[in-house]
């Protein structure tokens, strides 16, 4: 790169300066990750916006690793963010306002420019597509507080996981040592996720109507969107951006089951796409292809000890045929792509993110018969509702 080029990227660009990072601890940022050696002292050349830090420390040789601790920031062109690693809680803690201005005029006189890796601007797309939707205002909605997100404060989520058979294995897998130690305040207040129901109740609806309104999850959508977002649509996708980043780089259980709140809503719907809500879905589609497109990328997995973790939890939640997105994608693309009129964008992008599917893991999505279509195991979370009626028309049977 030509030198004032990468002279004036240091400049405008925001740096990330780490202090007292021990060696082997593993740093990323948004979908870059770094291995902190003798003299690593941060990150130059990041771009302003929206960012995801995360980080693992590790023993003295660099082979086990605690669990994954993450932070969204807002930078600034030219903005310092300074942090420092405290070894007694093995975190990256903030500092007084005094020092931070003093190692923020450290760093813009390039006193610990040679220190600094460069954020790889040839990766920055990639963010982009992961995170466009999410502001300051959003990470200021969602994020816990402190900031800080890890898996290590949510060993109490265990019990509200559905006890599918995959999902079992999930829970158990965080329970176990490697993937979760005690904190000294393990009950703190995880992410403001925003409460998606499973399904509609309505006391003066009942039977077969009740059925039908949650078999199609349009009304609930309109709810949740009226009710927490204000009906802007992009508030629901940027949370639902900062879920899978906080899941799939952070190694965040509640991220995950946020992320798959998310979708199962937006993909249960079968009037959304097709009347009142076609941009929606058009612009979701973008965002769940950009993101299984970047999961499912093999270098992104499995490329070192400290992502074991988001590693298991993607093949596990993902990637087997039986997983809800297998049966919520087999159901939605049927339902586009057998339609009569679709907007043109959403009939694309189904086509595509089916394509993506198809291709990377090797999915079928015909239907099983032309007769039965749907079919649900026993302890199948996104069964239809099945609504049972009164005494008095019990002998009817259950409506489904």
């Amino acid at each position: 790169m030509d030198p004032e080029i990468a002279l004036g990227l240091v400049k405008n660009g925001a740096t990330l300066l780490l202090l007292d990072v021990p060696q082997f601890t593993l740093i990323g940022i948004d979908t870059q990750m770094f291995s902190a050696g003798p003299a690593f002292k941060g990150i130059k050349m990041i771009p302003p916006g929206p960012h995801f830090i995360y980080y693992s420390s590790s023993n003295r040789d660099g082979t086990t690793f605690s669990p994954m601790i993450g932070f969204f920031v807002d930078a600034s062109a030219s903005e310092v963010i300074v942090r420092k690693w405290d070894q007694q809680t093995e975190r990256l803690v903030k500092l007084s306002e005094e020092e931070e201005e003093r190692y923020s005029q450290a760093v813009k006189n390039l006193e610990f420019d040679r220190q600094l890796g460069p954020y790889t601007l040839s990766q920055y797309g990639d963010w982009k597509r992961l995170s466009n939707y999410i502001t300051k205002s959003i990470i200021e909605r969602v994020e816990p507080i402190g900031g800080d997100i890890t898996i290590a404060c949510e060993s109490d989520i265990v019990d509200q996981i559905p006890k599918t058979t995959m999902e079992r294995a999930l829970a158990e897998q965080l329970k176990s040592s490697k993937f979760s130690k005690s904190m000294d305040n393990p009950k703190r207040r995880g992410c403001y996720y925003t409460p998606i129901p499973r399904f509609i109740k309505h006391k003066e609806i009942r039977g077969h109507e009740l059925t039908s309104l949650n078999l199609d999850k349009t009304e609930l959508l309109e709810s949740v969107l009226t009710r927490d977002y204000g009906g802007a649509e992009d508030l629901l996708l940027a949370e639902l951006q900062f879920a899978f980043i906080t899941f799939f780089m952070g190694q965040s259980l509640e991220g995950f089951l946020q992320w798959k709140n998310l979708v199962s809503l937006l993909l249960g719907c079968t009037e959304a796409p097709f009347r009142t809500r076609s941009q929606l879905f058009t612009k979701f589609l973008l965002v769940i292809y950009y993101q299984l497109k970047y999961g499912l990328q093999k270098e992104h997995r499995d490329t070192s000890a400290a992502k074991d973790v988001a590693s298991t939890l993607l093949d596990e939640s993902w990637l087997s045929a039986d997983s809800f997105l297998y049966r919520l994608c087999k159901d939605f693309f049927s339902l586009v792509l057998e339609s009569s009129v679709v907007d043109g964008d959403l009939l694309s992008w189904t086509r595509r993110l089916k394509g993506l599917l198809e291709e990377s893991l090797g999915w079928n999505f015909q239907q099983d018969s032309a007769v039965d279509g749907m079919h649900y195991a026993e302890d199948d979370e996104y069964a239809p509702v099945v609504e049972m009626l009164d005494d008095e028309t019990q002998n009817e049977g259950p409506v489904v």
